[in-house]
């Protein structure tokens, strides 16, 4: 690691401790403080933060690595991901942020779907919150292992160096500060982000003449790489924009609007959130666009498309620039590691702790063990971590799926249909979860290809549960005539 690059990375570092502690002496200390910042965020940190906590490393490796490798057709995916976070800004923001203040001021998934439905049998509260707990440790164990191939293959410090540290930094800042230090960092990551994916493709367009050389560059790599459709069949668009779908049930996003100051200023936060998105999925995308053309021109050594981003900054730039460039790809995989450890740890303390082993737990208590919460998430993603081929982080790559297919039918239903059930509700649920694990793991081919590989699982995992959603909810009795009026009171709140 050069000076230059060990400086940018020393300030980051100390910059995200510095929100933390902030953010620790600023926010209220009490429980809704520390898991949703008191419902205070602005409409520009909450739009960062839920762009910042969504797009992880992928935005920054795996989105260039795919436009790298399979050319434009790999743009399908982003724009399913830019309808689906559009929609979801439109459709769930504002009435959830009302909803979720109504119902019981609910600070949590499960604790909404628990008062939304009056499911005094708690059974939609443990359901959920196994999923939300399972699957983000899992999730987190996911991004330490790319904070520690990333200090390994860029910085010379060893992979379980890398773990500590990326795991650590995030620790700190989320332990101390909660809600609101992840949301803040988030907004810093934002912008980091948002910079280096319209520096670097700038620059390295500028090793061309023009677009028009940059073009012939990549149709003589490869014609394919320069269209939509090539290689792509119908059902492979469907599922790479049924991507989008998978926004309606992602906690780490959603919970945002959960704690946005007023529904008056999700409008705002839907336009910087939205512009963010398009201009970094753009740069990401031309990232790998370029890199074709640059790599080929300059017959550079490139064994993995997904380090295209990596290869740029350290070879167009100064080290203190590299430095900083290098520092966004930890801003995504932290951004997205520290949300994860929340939502994990607000599950663990609001739905497993308060509403079974102590419902009348203090705030120092809840907040105590809130923070042991992360802390244990985080050791355990770390020892999941260190063992780089577990078959465990293959199962994560499918938990947008998951999360998406269980909660994303039962959040829109929940807000926009008064008919809805708890009964329903659990079907729901159960369904979506359940037809992405038999997608994925089903011994079942058709000529030759798995399930998961002719469509994607969220696709009939979706479907499906909303079927089961309604047919159960019309075939139980309807709600009690105070979750209809509680229904009716957060719509007209929202409007």
């Amino acid at each position: 690691m050069q000076t230059g690059e060990l400086i940018s990375l020393a300030f980051y570092f100390t910059a995200m401790i510095g929100i933390g502690i902030y953010a620790w002496r600023k926010a209220s200390k009490d429980v809704s403080g520390y898991m949703l910042g008191g419902r205070q965020l602005s409409p520009a940190v909450t739009a960062l933060s839920a762009g910042a906590s969504d797009m992880s490393g992928w935005i920054l490796m795996g989105l260039p690595g795919a436009m790298y490798v399979t050319g434009l057709s790999s743009s399908w995916i982003a724009i399913g991901l830019v309808l689906g976070a559009w929609l979801n800004y439109l459709l769930v923001a504002p009435r959830l942020r009302t909803y979720t203040e109504i119902a019981g001021d609910a600070i949590t998934l499960p604790d909404y779907f628990e008062k939304r439905f009056d499911d005094t049998s708690r059974t939609l509260r443990i359901l959920s919150a196994l999923v939300i707990i399972i699957f983000f440790t899992l999730y987190t164990s996911s991004g330490v292992v790319a904070g520690g191939k990333l200090f390994e293959s860029s910085f010379g410090l060893s992979y379980e160096m890398g773990l500590w540290i990326t795991a650590g930094v995030v620790v700190i800042y989320t332990l101390f500060g909660g809600f609101l230090a992840v949301s803040l960092t988030d907004f810093v990551q934002g912008c980091i982000m948002f910079v280096a994916l319209i520096l670097v493709p700038l620059i390295a367009f500028g090793q061309f003449d023009s677009i028009a050389e940059m073009n012939r560059t990549v149709q003589q790599q490869d014609p394919a790489l320069l269209t939509f459709f090539t290689g792509v069949t119908f059902a492979g668009i469907i599922s790479s924009m049924a991507w989008g779908l998978g926004y309606f049930g992602q906690p780490h996003i959603i919970v945002r609007f959960m704690a946005i100051r007023s529904v008056k200023d999700i409008p705002a936060a839907r336009r910087i959130g939205m512009s963010w998105m398009i201009v970094t999925i753009v740069g990401a995308l031309a990232v790998g666009y370029t890199g074709v053309a640059y790599v080929a021109d300059t017959n550079a050594a490139l064994t993995d498309p997904e380090t295209i981003f990596i290869f740029f900054a350290q070879t167009l730039f100064h080290p203190l620039i590299s430095g900083f460039l290098l520092a966004a790809i930890l801003a995504a995989i932290m951004s997205t590691i520290s949300s994860q450890l929340l939502v994990s740890s607000s599950s663990l303390t609001e739905d497993v702790y308060k509403a079974f082993l102590n419902r009348d737990a203090s705030d120092t208590t809840l907040l105590l063990i809130g923070r042991g919460s992360v802390l244990a998430v985080a050791l355990i993603a770390i020892w999941l971590a260190y063992d780089r081929s577990s078959t465990i982080l293959s199962l994560v790559s499918n938990a947008w799926a998951g999360f998406g297919a269980a909660f994303g039918p039962l959040i829109l239903f929940s807000l926009f249909w008064r008919r809805t059930t708890r009964a329903g509700a659990i079907a729901g649920l159960v369904t979506g979860a359940s037809t992405v694990l038999f997608w994925l793991y089903a011994p079942i081919e058709i000529d030759g290809q798995s399930l998961s590989s002719l469509m994607y699982e969220i696709v009939p995992g979706f479907i499906l549960a909303s079927v089961a959603l309604v047919l159960v909810s019309l075939k139980t009795p309807a709600p009690a005539q105070h979750l209809m009026d509680q229904f009716d009171q957060a719509k007209a709140a929202a409007s």
